[in-house]
């Protein structure tokens, strides 16, 4: 099997790297590392791939560059490269998301149209509900982003399900939930928490600390991928952590794996949404989607990756 994974120095691009050599599978890795956040990050991802067998990597810009040669041979897509975050999505700034997310989509559906995969993998977001009226929320809730963010990662879903009815293009959208893990993009907040628990440092909660998230491992997320590629099914799912737990929760899990962590709470963002939750029985049903890591693992996990990071003793 040979996989192209766009966004593959990022933080689940990279672990689904790791994870489809494990499996056997030959990599076609690209990344075009924005400034998003530093370049070095992205590079410290990738260090542990780059000598494997089966693994070639391309910088390139999913907007500029040609994508026949990158798509060709290819028996599944996975496309994880785009503009994150809710908060910085407003403004001027939505035009970088409507190009990384929008317009490259297209750009790389083009291109699978003309040498279709056996199947096209899409990593959306439940910032596509917004604030959901029902929970756990099913694929058939009526999306309504609250967020840039959000509207541009609908519009990239929309544009797989466009390219399947009209051009036969396989598409799989993954509605993913708060994913966390071993590296963790440096500006969420399982990162920045676990981050200024082992340093001491003041950990900015944003909102009061009752909201709540359906949180889910990058290991579960991944092998879902995996799974969604592998089977016949086609259409949008969610991928959730099966567990809703409120930020306090979180700040107190980290606290006792880490010791006390000083918290200064400042207001939410525009685009932030209260709770989140992920039905996520159509996952299960088509693709056999069980998540396997409680919280409390991956946490542990994640608080012991950065361990080794910092060299920060037991």
């Amino acid at each position: 099997m040979i996989a192209l994974v766009t966004g593959a120095a990022g933080f689940i691009g990279s672990h689904l790297c790791e994870h489809l050599l494990a499996a056997g599978d030959q990599v076609r890795a690209v990344d075009a590392f924005t400034e998003y956040y530093a370049r070095d990050v992205k590079e410290e991802n990738l260090a542990g791939l780059s000598a494997q067998d089966g693994f070639t990597f391309v910088e390139g810009d999913l907007e500029e560059m040609p994508l026949a040669p990158l798509v060709e041979g290819v028996d599944v897509v996975y496309h994880l490269a785009g503009q994150p975050g809710v908060r910085s999505s407003w403004g001027s700034d939505f035009a970088v998301y409507v190009r990384r997310n929008v317009v490259a989509t297209q750009r790389l559906l083009e291109a699978c149209r003309r040498a279709p995969p056996a199947k096209l993998v899409y990593a959306s977001s439940s910032s596509v509900y917004g604030d959901a009226l029902t929970h756990p929320t099913p694929e058939s809730a009526c999306p309504h982003p609250v967020s840039p963010y959000g509207v541009t990662k609908l519009a990239g879903e929309h544009l797989c399900e466009l390219y399947r009815s009209a051009f036969c293009v396989p598409t799989a959208s993954l509605r993913l939930f708060t994913v966390y893990g071993p590296r963790q993009r440096p500006d969420m907040a399982f990162s920045r928490l676990v981050e200024c628990a082992l340093r001491g440092d003041v950990f900015e909660l944003f909102g009061d600390g009752g909201q709540t998230r359906d949180t889910t491992f990058v290991g579960d997320v991944v092998e879902a991928m995996r799974a969604a590629a592998a089977s016949p099914w086609v259409g949008v799912a969610n991928v959730g952590g099966g567990v809703r737990v409120s930020m306090s929760e979180v700040v107190a899990r980290v606290s006792s794996l880490c010791g006390p962590v000083d918290v200064a709470r400042s207001s939410g963002g525009a685009g932030d949404v209260r709770h989140t939750s992920a039905d996520t029985r159509l996952a299960a049903a088509a693709f056999g989607y069980r998540p396997r890591t409680t919280l409390d693992e991956g946490l542990r996990v994640m608080v012991e990756y950065e361990r080794s990071r910092q060299a920060v003793p037991a």
